[in-house]
């Protein structure tokens, strides 16, 4: 098994040193990867600094010349993304342990970012007990904070450095010796390796696992896409139900694109609403492309387009103080969408849907988007459904399917419509 340990050698090579030796003695292989700058490395690499900026498209000369360290930290990261994925796709990677600051964060998970779901990433950083969306994204990146500064081997870091290399051996997959090493001075002395191997690093699973459907679904979306799901599950599938509030969006499409998934149920799009009006959970512009590109069946609908998402009423932008609220709780409001703004969305759905390679089917509720767009609740709004639906009749392309339901989207019915439709693309 081989570790890779990717940081700034001139600030944290003891530090790495000491990781390194821990993991050594517990049977596994290294690759230490300089990404320092500054001065030489406390540490001798096994892939240069040189090699990092080469990977960036410069050269460590130019980057020392510029002497503007936030460059030199952007090109370090985008290096080390960029080489770590190659050692990966050589199979050189089991699992990746990084320690650092501000900058050494930075690097270190622009590399785990690069590499695909189930194989270890660990990063050990000042920055873990505070917002860390820009440095884990989509993947399942482990943050550990380090407590204190990493500046040398004392009481504090010698425990919080052991725990971490234990942790990247007690996660390696296969891993054919005790899970902690011997004479480390760690409570409870080693451990037999009773553990179920990990499943493969590209998620795909082990032998027996089912396909994998994914799903979106939102509270107000939530009888449909759980009436969904069972029918889905008894047909001999597994469905990955993402909550759309943005980074689900986000790391749906991101297990896509990494070939996980065998059919998309995307009854939610609302995230589309927050991209397009300036709401607090998009999932960006590439949001509903995935599925596109890779040629996957998807079922799309246009689950609680009625709404866009912000925070407590106060936080809301004061442009929109003369438009249509729902109270959700104390930190959720919800602004209706109006007949122009689903024009719009509605265009957008239907071209995205007609780019599709794969089979794609676009399912319309006559009745109602989400929970309170019906008749008698507070999103009930015809003409704002209609310029949704009118919209996507417009643009959409002859490839796509298009089935309009005069039913509400959490209507039993319209879920199982959505499930059969899926089922039969995915078996096709």
């Amino acid at each position: 098994m081989t570790i890779i340990l990717l940081g700034t050698l001139d600030t944290k090579g003891v530090e790495y040193q000491f990781v390194r030796d821990l993991l050594k003695a517990q049977g596994l292989e290294t690759l230490v990867i300089d990404a320092g700058v500054i001065g030489p490395p406390h540490l001798t690499p096994d892939i240069t600094r040189d090699q990092i900026f080469a990977a960036a498209g410069t050269t460590l000369d130019a980057v020392v010349k510029a002497n503007d360290r936030g460059q030199a930290v952007e090109l370090a990261a985008k290096g080390a993304a960029k080489l770590v994925a190659d050692l990966h796709a050589q199979g050189k990677v089991d699992g990746i342990l990084g320690l650092g600051g501000s900058a050494g964060t930075t690097i270190a998970t622009a590399a785990m970012r690069a590499l695909p779901f189930g194989l270890p990433k660990l990063m050990v950083s000042t920055l873990a007990s505070g917002q860390v969306k820009s440095f884990v994204g989509v993947r399942d990146i482990m943050m550990m904070h380090s407590v204190v500064d990493i500046s040398g081997i004392n009481r504090i870091t010698r425990v919080v450095l052991t725990n971490a290399a234990n942790a990247m051996a007690g996660m390696a997959p296969f891993l054919p010796s005790p899970l902690v090493g011997e004479g480390l001075g760690v409570r409870g002395g080693s451990m037999p390796n009773t553990l179920t191997p990990n499943p493969s690093p590209g998620g795909r699973g082990e032998k027996g696992d089912k396909p994998l459907i994914a799903a979106t679904m939102f509270g107000v979306t939530t009888p449909c896409v759980e009436a969904a799901r069972k029918q889905i599950e008894c047909a001999g599938y597994e469905v990955l139900v993402f909550h759309a509030t943005g980074t689900g969006g986000m790391t749906m499409e991101s297990f896509i694109k990494d070939g996980m998934i065998e059919g998309v149920l995307d009854i939610t799009t609302t995230e589309l609403a927050d991209e397009l009006v300036g709401g607090i959970l998009s999932a960006g512009k590439d949001r509903l492309t995935a599925a596109a590109i890779r040629g996957v069946p998807q079922v799309v609908s246009v689950g609680a387009l009625d709404m866009v998402n912000f925070g407590p009423r106060d936080t809301v932008p004061e442009k929109f103080q003369d438009r249509k609220f729902y109270i959700h709780n104390s930190n959720v409001t919800l602004m209706r969408t109006t007949p122009a703004e689903n024009d719009r969305l509605g265009k957008e759905i239907a071209e995205k849907a007609s780019a599709a390679t794969g089979p794609t089917a676009l399912l319309l509720p006559l009745r109602g988007v989400s929970a309170i767009d019906r008749d008698g609740q507070p999103f009930w709004w015809p003409e704002a459904d209609q310029a949704l639906f009118q919209s996507i009749r417009n643009w959409v392309g002859p490839q796509v399917k298009v089935i309009e339901l005069d039913l509400h989207i959490n209507d039993p019915e319209f879920a199982r419509i959505a499930a059969e439709t899926l089922l039969a693309m995915v078996r096709a």
